[in-house]
């Protein structure tokens, strides 16, 4: 899965891929069951780099992915106010090892742990909303693939959804917003807000991505 996830980020010209839950703390990332260098596709050096340096501890990719709900650019982490001088240069000396701009998706469980998928490219380009909006597909149903194989959810008791709130559970999934989904459904932003409340509601989730994910871990929707 980690080969064909690799080959269809080379679409959109990045060949650096990782995959990883954060450790009990949430400081550092570690790797799922399995073989590790299976998800991890860093150059050697970078890698060598970032361990010697003890680099989870200051990576604003963790920190920023513990308070978001959806895929952001790491420009928008560089760039924002909040970040300090230390992780501007995290991001700086990542460039200098050939990753110079990326995407990254948190994934936070029903449960409350939190993975995390990275994607980079050498080019400085800006990634693009559509680009953006892939690559969280690509990362939210490796995500479930790989939640599905270690049997993370069986057994689980998931509640009914109305067929409305299945569309707009699965509309969301797929990375639009309230709006574009009363346009798709030919319903009010409000109606739409309403039945994805419900949604997080009935699965008992903090977040519409995270009910998503629950929801199609559980197969009452699938992409």
């Amino acid at each position: 899965m980690f080969c064909l996830l690799s080959t269809f980020a080379l679409n959109f010209n990045c060949p650096w891929l990782a995959y990883g839950r954060l450790t009990p703390d949430k400081r550092a990332m570690k790797p799922v069951q399995g073989d590790a260098e299976v998800m991890l596709k860093y150059p050697d050096k970078w890698q060598e780099r970032y361990f010697e340096m003890s680099y989870e501890t200051v990576d604003p990719i963790i920190r920023t992915s513990q308070t978001r709900a959806s895929a952001f650019r790491w420009s928008e982490v560089y760039d924002d106010a909040s970040t300090t001088d230390g992780e501007r240069r995290f991001f700086d000396e990542a460039a200098t090892f050939g990753m110079k701009s990326g995407v990254s998706v948190p994934l936070h469980d029903p449960d409350g742990s939190l993975a995390i998928m990275n994607f980079a490219q050498a080019g400085e380009g800006e990634f693009g909303k559509r680009t953006v909006t892939y690559l969280q597909l690509a990362a939210l149903h490796f995500h479930l693939r790989i939640a599905k194989s270690v049997n993370s959810s069986v057994g689980e008791k998931m509640p009914l959804l109305s067929p409305r709130e299945k569309e707009c559970i699965l509309w969301t999934a797929k990375g639009k917003s309230s709006w574009e989904i009363g346009r798709i459904l030919s319903i009010s932003t409000n109606t739409v807000n309403f039945h994805i409340k419900n949604v997080i509601r009935k699965t008992e989730t903090c977040s519409r991505t995270t009910a998503a994910i629950k929801v199609i871990g559980a197969g009452i929707i699938t992409l």
